[in-house]
Order: structure tokens, then sequence, then C-alpha cells
């Protein structure tokens, strides 16, 4: 079935070539084996990383308050402080999966190698998305774990993280990363 799968987007990549909307849904067939290298490391890193009880630095500490975070007393908080062991998965999951997707992106997607400045870019623009995407993970999580969809609250939120990547990740590499 995957052989005859991959013969098929080969018929399509030689029928439609570097056209913006072939290239836009080859992303998106990328973008679901990048999700899932995100969502399974969403919901594997806090295992590994739970021991990670050191608080956040005083520069973080407004972007993850407690007080909006959890309605309750949480594992996450020492002192009054969010600590790595919460922030950290989600960075790592991002950051992982983001990095995984530029070189799937430029080997399947773009077809190009790109350069230096707009590797240095990338990697500027991903950062600032990790930051923004942790962010945004942290407050969705916090939603869902008051209520009764805790169980997917983590990847409900790493799925909105992505969303949220995909429309700032394929104009970048589109018009900017991979041009033309």
């Amino acid at each position: 079935m995957m052989v005859l799968d991959m013969k098929i987007l080969e018929k399509l990549d030689e029928k439609y070539g570097n056209s913006s909307l072939w290239q836009f849904v080859k992303f998106n067939l990328a973008g679901y084996s990048i999700s899932f290298v995100q969502l399974v490391l969403a919901n594997l890193l806090p295992f590994v990383l739970n021991g990670f009880d050191q608080k956040l630095p005083v520069l973080l500490r407004s972007f993850f308050d407690p007080s909006v975070l959890f309605d309750k007393q949480s594992r996450y908080v020492v002192d009054g402080v969010v600590t790595w062991a919460y922030v950290l998965p989600f960075f790592f999951s991002n950051l992982i999966a983001n990095i995984y997707g530029y070189f799937i992106n430029r080997k399947t997607v773009f077809k190009k190698r790109g350069n230096r400045r707009g590797i240095v870019l990338y990697f500027i623009v991903l950062i600032t998305l990790i930051f923004v995407s942790t962010w945004i993970q942290g407050r969705i999580t916090a939603f869902f774990m008051k209520g009764s969809l805790a169980f997917l609250a983590r990847t409900i939120a790493a799925s909105a993280a992505g969303i949220f990547q995909v429309l700032v990740l394929f104009p970048l590499e589109k018009y900017v990363i991979f041009k033309e």
C-alpha cells in the first residue's frame, strides 16, 4: 500500500512540480510526520523530565504564572514558581520536531538546499516560535487539565501549536529560506 501511495505522490510531483498549491499540500503531508514526532515527544518527555524541579528563571516566571496554569496545587510548582519540568517537554518537543521538519521540508517539499543566511534566519524565527508555542502549549494544557479532556491536554496543546507553526513556517520556508 505504501509503495502505491509513493508512486501516486511521485506522479503528482511530476505533474504539479513547484506550484505553490502543490508545495502547500506536500508541506502539510510532511507535517503529519512532523506532528507525530511532536505529539509523541510532548506526551513522553514529561516522564523523562519530571525530575527537573528547578524553578524557572525570573525572566520566564511572568509567562508561566502558576495561578493561571494550575487551579490547585501542582507537582510543577515549587514555592509558587513553575519549574522546568513543566516547560521543557513543550520546548524540546517543538525544537526536535521542527529541526526534523526543516530537513524533511528541504528534501521533499522544496527540494532546495537553502543558504547560510536562510538557515540562520530560520533558526532565529524557530526559536521565537518555539518560545511562543511553549507558552501557548502551557496555557492550553492548563485549560484542558481542568476538565474532562485532561487526558488529551498535551495532545490538544501540541496540535494547536503545530497549526500556529504551519501558518508561520510555510511562508517562511517557501518565500525566504528555499526561495526559487
